[in-house]
């Protein structure tokens, strides 16, 4: 089906590529991305990963410069923040002098920070990138220069982020799930009740705010940064002290199928082999507890668990689905995930794949991860789909990223019905998106 989609519209194909590099050109300040113009004007971890992929297809310097930029803003401990404020901009809020990461001891002293993370995919971006290069031996000077970085960041994670010892690391921040008011975390909503903070929202000014967080759910998220600034970011008290700890399986699946990739990687460079047996090690642990603990065989699919409050939490999200991207079910078990994905979210008037399940009456099929599809998730399902040998689904899954685009543009996130799609009107949030134009680049070249 897609083979053929591809060769008659070749040259639709040939415009929409040559649209998602100028998006990606636009978007480029001297040295890293932003992921749209006025919403999000600084740099975002997870968002220059999937940027670089883009990238690496036309322009590998970019790419290159992408990820390095963010790695120079890797803290002393090994951590990498979630956004790193380049400039003074007051077009966003929560900004740099709200975070504060200067309270932590082993921040950047270049970068100013948030003092939060999101999940660890620079690993298989660097390999991702290999993979697209024209130039290996260049490229993998490249991956030399900076690997011990990443897998720094993945000691940071193992060492700091496990506190039960079982392989799985905790995010204390819905920030960084990077699903950010998932339906999920309104069971974690329920157990606080924080101040009414008084501050000016900047995101409702450059979109609808339907299709934003509420200002009770924002009293949750500053709340949470409040006690982890209190305590000047420090790990350890935020494991003790944080109403929200969450072991997140999109989170935990990035970060195993960046172990593999650094695996592969230290490989190619060789005599890494201390490295490569930890990473080996830490991949045996993770992946078993990922296993045993987040795949719920009722539901039939992956889900998240609420540490602060030892319960797992029973929905089904797009997440859910991600660690195929990883490897990380059984084939077994991956026929019954994709069997839910098909019956809860791909009925024929539904784009795959929705961030929240369509059948559930906490779907919002316009309101930023409580319903929408995202085009960095799709990417993740369709190669994950396709490893595992779902040549139909996968298949599906990028047509129908294809066609969203094609209605709509290059939009943050899009309506998941079908019948919305009609007009045009149906892609929400910041438009000229660069990780949608991104990973539709590397879609399109695949």
């Amino acid at each position: 089906m897609c083979g053929e989609f591809l060769k008659i519209n070749t040259i639709q194909m040939t415009y929409l590529q040559n649209l998602a590099k100028e998006v990606l050109t636009n978007n480029w300040k001297g040295s890293f991305s932003i992921p749209c113009a006025n919403l999000y004007p600084f740099q975002w971890k997870w968002d220059s990963g999937f940027i670089a992929i883009g990238l690496a297809h036309f322009d590998m310097p970019k790419a290159e410069k992408e990820i390095k930029t963010l790695l120079d803003a890797q803290w002393e401990n090994g951590f990498i923040p979630h956004i790193i404020f380049h400039s003074e901009n007051d077009s966003y809020f929560p900004g740099a002098s709200f975070h504060r990461s200067d309270l932590h001891p082993l921040a950047s002293k270049k970068y100013k920070s948030t003092g939060m993370t999101q999940p660890p995919i620079t690993g298989f971006v660097l390999e991702e990138m290999y993979k697209i290069s024209t130039e290996k031996e260049t490229s993998l000077k490249y991956i030399e220069s900076l690997i011990d970085k990443v897998y720094f960041n993945h000691v940071y994670f193992y060492e700091n982020r496990d506190p039960q010892n079982e392989g799985l690391v905790y995010i204390y921040h819905n920030w960084e799930s990077g699903t950010d008011n998932s339906p999920i975390w309104d069971d974690i909503w329920e157990t606080m009740n924080p101040p009414a903070y008084t501050f000016e929202r900047k995101d409702n000014t450059h979109v609808d705010a339907s299709q934003r967080p509420s200002k009770r759910e924002y009293d949750h998220y500053l709340h949470i940064i409040e006690i982890a600034k209190e305590h000047k970011y420090s790990d350890e008290k935020i494991a003790k002290l944080s109403p929200f700890l969450v072991q997140d399986p999109l989170f935990n699946a990035m970060l195993i199928k960046s172990n593999e990739s650094l695996i592969a990687l230290y490989q190619l460079i060789s005599g890494n082999d201390d490295k490569v047996t930890q990473l080996k090690k830490w991949q045996e642990k993770s992946k078993e507890s990922f296993n045993n603990k987040l795949f719920d065989e009722e539901i039939g699919a992956y889900i998240h668990y609420d540490l602060r409050n030892e319960k797992p939490l029973r929905h089904l999200s797009s997440s859910s689905f991600s660690p195929l991207f990883a490897g990380i079910p059984s084939k077994e078990r991956a026929e019954k995930m994709v069997k839910v994905m098909l019956d809860k979210f791909g009925n024929e008037d539904q784009y795959l794949c929705a961030s929240f399940d369509p059948t559930s009456d906490r779907f919002s099929p316009k309101k930023y991860w409580r319903g929408p599809v995202w085009i960095n998730l799709n990417w993740m399902l369709y190669n994950g789909l396709k490893s595992y040998g779902f040549k139909d689904v996968s298949a599906r899954v990028k047509q129908d990223t294809v066609d969203m685009i094609e209605k709509n543009g290059f939009y943050e996130y899009f309506d998941s019905r079908k019948e919305m799609h009609k007009e045009g009107k149906a892609g929400y949030g910041g438009n000229h998106f660069s990780w949608s134009a991104a990973l539709l680049i590397d879609m399109l070249k695949d």
